[in-house]
């Protein structure tokens, strides 16, 4: 090691000792309250982010985002099929740096939670587990077997180990204060029976014996063997009570969001909706609280499982896909976890004392010595309350709590936000084409996929096999080719019947596409179809083509659920009446295609075609361009409209598939969302009868300025030319605060007699370092209506708010404007007031 890597690495060591205390060694252990680190309880905020979904240029941004959001934990699963693609060779580079990903978060002051499972569901393809396990002799997943056990348990101790050797637990004085074990079997066991309860039993004691100085936890596993702590997974956790009076409530798992899927509808949860069901949580004696996700990210390769789990996992999270955080989410939260911090003497000192004052209404008090921390909650759907406490009356909207770190003045109510909102959206840079150096007119190069068998590894069977034991996930593509003679019964119009158990199908007849079929969704997976071609007197070739899009993640035996077609395969509607069975005749097989074997996707190999005209929708055909990176520093994605399906790579690394056909039904969305009530994953959906995706994200560290390489795979027929580029952007910052809003938590004071008390105030920032506040678009203080982007002047407006605003505003990264009459004037006496505005950063 050179003077100068030593001297940086001794720089970065002494930055997480100044910044976290973290080297020196801490004692992690639990009570029934909450962890405690080096002997005091902790009240702990913690957020998902998964370590392959983004990238390392990506992760100390989005963990000092998650640290400015007031998180003190950073949450992710270990991926095993990403470290040990193959047995016995491991991959920690890149992406799938864990140790770096670990540094990183002790780097920033953050404490981590390493979920090694080795089981993620996530979903991620096959839940994590490599496709190699599947094929070790005698082999049962998530059960009391042993060749799984000792496969797990050599994993498990690699990463433990791996953990050890860089001394980054905190009994080491690292950054790592818990460890999960198994995740979420508790949801799927009663099927393993007597064996899964055995297996769950040794997974304990597996875990502890490996000697990591943290607990470990198990999620959603009611019967936890001590010392595991059992903890809760769910859009809510309140009513969660641990097994044990000697473990502390602890939530896993607060679901943000939804997952996308191709063929769904874009899902949305409200941020009033989170911070009534965390707020909820630590009223009811939480003290750790892990957000799933805070950053989603994206299913980069052929990572997303499902099936049918799209390549942006964005989650609708606090720090969307693209590193940039969502307002008002991320800010609303970060005022909550203020809140709940100012609360933290109390809710660790003792047990909360719960009282119900009346329907759907509880008061929940914490009260030791001279600390008093209360909750007032309204459990209402429709109605709002008044909540006579302390000698004080205080309005509860429906679906909401109020918090009171003193047990007298309300810090924050979850149902009124303080934190602006922005709108993001993406701005087409150019088409691909425009900024490509190929010699051809249209800027790409292209070759076609051979359709049917092309490969030396093929391979003859007889009967249908099953596409998962034959690929091993190698690909996601399985030929199933046969050749059948019709003397009698050529020149005609038949139907060819194929059931599959998916994901999806293209069939050809003599080379030429007949016909595709995909499932509807991963709980329909199965294909049943008619697809009518025509025979010609002779010889036919029957050319298959069974695809996976991501595999099954989740569920009892899940592994074994199986893919491909199982028949039958039968020719009906013959000219002389005749039906044929193909599924027992001699099929040949293909794994894969013959462009990924030749390495097509770098870009680098392969005889590409410039001289002629552009193939344009059709199916099997390979593109690549050369391209210029868009300008600026903004994140990148690339459109796919106008493709079909298939993968696309930006200089040899795949981005993911894209299916821009594949859309969202209508009639499961709806033109608003009231966030009371209890929330479901069907719940505030968007873009009904839209593609589900269209928009694919292109990490900005995989890109150069210039000569950059993009490489297509079109299975079902698109046209290159139309896609482009976008680079998102945010259109618009937005506010808006009525004069009975709260002033802003880092203003609350519990002292109130040292002068006049603090009202609501008007806040915004530039999402970036480097911008500043340039217009005002919208100003009103008064009656103003609508939404951001769209505000309009109400019944009264003071004519002073443009001025003011634009005073205190233009110029800056960040500015506050005060909410009242004092600032404004009085425009409608007697009427309750708001301030709206919308600002635009450059």
């Amino acid at each position: 090691m050179g003077r100068r890597q030593i001297v940086l690495v001794l720089v970065w060591v002494m930055g997480i000792c100044a910044s976290t205390l973290l080297c020196a060694t801490a004692t992690v252990e639990y009570d029934h309250r909450a962890l405690l680190i080096d002997g005091k309880r902790r009240v702990l905020i913690s957020g998902s982010i998964h370590y392959p979904r983004s990238t390392p240029e990506m992760w100390p941004d989005l963990i000092q985002k998650s640290k400015d959001g007031g998180l003190d934990v950073i949450e992710t699963y270990v991926f095993w099929n990403q470290h040990e693609p193959v047995r016995g060779q491991y991959n920690f580079e890149g992406k799938n740096d864990l140790v770096g990903f670990i540094k990183a978060v002790a780097a920033a002051g953050l404490y981590a939670h390493l979920r090694i499972g080795p089981y993620a569901c996530a979903e991620w393809n096959y839940g994590g587990f490599p496709l190699w396990l599947h094929f070790l002799p005698g082999i049962k997943f998530r059960t009391d077997n042993e060749p799984f056990k000792a496969e797990m348990k050599r994993f498990t101790a690699k990463i433990v180990d791996m953990m050890k050797q860089e001394k980054l637990y905190a009994s080491q004085g690292g950054p790592i204060i818990l460890s999960q074990i198994e995740n979420e079997y508790g949801n799927i066991d009663p099927p393993y029976g007597a064996a899964g309860k055995s297996y769950i039993k040794w997974a304990a004691s597996m875990a502890t014996s490996l000697d990591t100085g943290v607990p470990w936890v198990m999620c959603q596993q009611a019967d936890a063997p001590d010392p595991i702590i059992n903890t809760c997974n769910g859009f809510y956790c309140d009513q969660f009570t641990p097994n044990s009076n000697k473990k502390p409530k602890m939530w896993t798992e607060n679901w943000t969001g939804w997952f996308l899927s191709f063929g769904g509808a874009t899902p949305h949860r409200p941020v009033e909706d989170i911070a009534f069901a965390v707020a909820r949580f630590f009223q009811r004696g939480g003290t750790f609280q892990n957000y799933y996700m805070y950053h989603g990210g994206t299913n980069f390769d052929r990572t997303s499982g499902g099936p049918f789990i799209a390549t942006s996992y964005d989650y609708d999270a606090p720090i969307d896909e693209y590193g940039i955080i969502r307002q008002p989410k991320w800010g609303h939260l970060r005022d909550l976890h203020k809140a709940i911090k100012l609360c933290e003497e109390a809710l660790i000192a003792t047990d909360p004392a719960i009282s119900s004052p009346g329907f759907k209404l509880e008061v929940a008090v914490y009260k030791t010595g001279d600390k008093c921390a209360a909750f007032l909650a309204n459990d209402n759907d429709k109605s709002d309350a008044t909540i006579k406490f302390n000698g004080n009356s205080y309005q509860v909207p429906a679906w909401s709590v109020s918090i009171l770190p003193d047990c007298k003045n309300v810090v924050l109510n979850t149902a009124k936000i303080n934190s602006a909102s922005m709108i993001s959206s993406f701005k087409t840079e150019s088409s691909i084409a425009d900024t490509s150096l190929e010699a051809s007119t249209s800027g790409w190069s292209w070759i076609s996929e051979p359709v049917g068998i092309s490969k030396a590894d093929s391979f003859n069977k007889i009967g249908l096999v099953e596409q998962i034991n034959t690929t091993a996930d190698r690909s996601d593509y399985l030929w199933y080719s046969l050749s059948v003679d019709l003397q009698d019964d050529g020149g005609s119009q038949a139907v060819l019947h194929v059931e599959s158990l998916g994901h999806a199908l293209h069939a050809f007849i003599n080379g030429k596409l007949a016909g595709s079929s995909h499932a509807l969704n991963s709980n329909k997976r199965s294909i049943n179809v008619d697809i009518p071609i025509t025979l010609v007197a002779g010889k036919n070739t029957i050319d298959l083509l069974s695809l996976t899009v991501g595999l099954q993640n989740y569920g009892s035996f899940f592994d074994i659920w199986g893919a491909g077609i199982t028949g039958p395969v039968i020719l009906k509607g013959l000219k002389n009446g005749n039906t044929v069975d193909l599924s027992s005749q001699k099929w040949t097989y293909q794994v894969g295609l013959k462009g990924e074997d030749l390495g097509l996707s770098s870009g680098s190999n392969g005889v590409w075609n410039s001289q002629s005209n552009l193939p344009k929708n059709q199916p099997f055909i390979w593109y690549k361009t050369n391209f210029a990176a868009p300008a600026g520093s903004n994140p990148v994605a690339i459109d796919f409209t106008g493709m079909g399906k298939g993968e696309a790579w930006v200089n040899g690394q795949s981005i993911g598939r894209f299916w821009p056909t594949n859309a969202a039904p209508n009639g499961v969305c709806s033109d608003s969302c009231d966030y009371r009530g209890p929330y479901t994953s069907n719940k505030c959906q968007t873009n009904c009868g839209n593609p589900s995706q269209t928009l694919y994200h292109v990490p900005r560290s995989w890109l150069k300025p210039d000569g950059n390489i993009l490489v297509l795979f079109e299975e079902s027929g698109g046209d290159p030319t139309k896609i482009s580029f976008g680079t998102k952007q945010v259109a618009s910052l937005c506010a808006h605060i009525s004069d009975s809003h709260l002033p802003p938590v880092e203003l609350w004071n519990s002292d109130t007699e040292s002068g006049k008390k603090a009202g609501p105030v008007l806040s915004l920032e530039c999402p970036h370092q480097n911008q500043v506040i340039s217009s005002i678009k919208f100003a009103s203080y008064g009656t103003p209506l609508g939404t951001c982007g769209d505000y309009y002047h109400g019944r009264c407006s003071s004519n002073k708010a443009m001025s003011i605003v634009q005073k205190a505003c233009i110029g800056s990264r960040s500015c506050s404007v005060g909410v009242s009459t004092d600032t404004f004037g009085d425009p409608c006496e007697g009427v309750p007031k708001s301030l709206a505005v919308e600002a635009t950063c450059t």
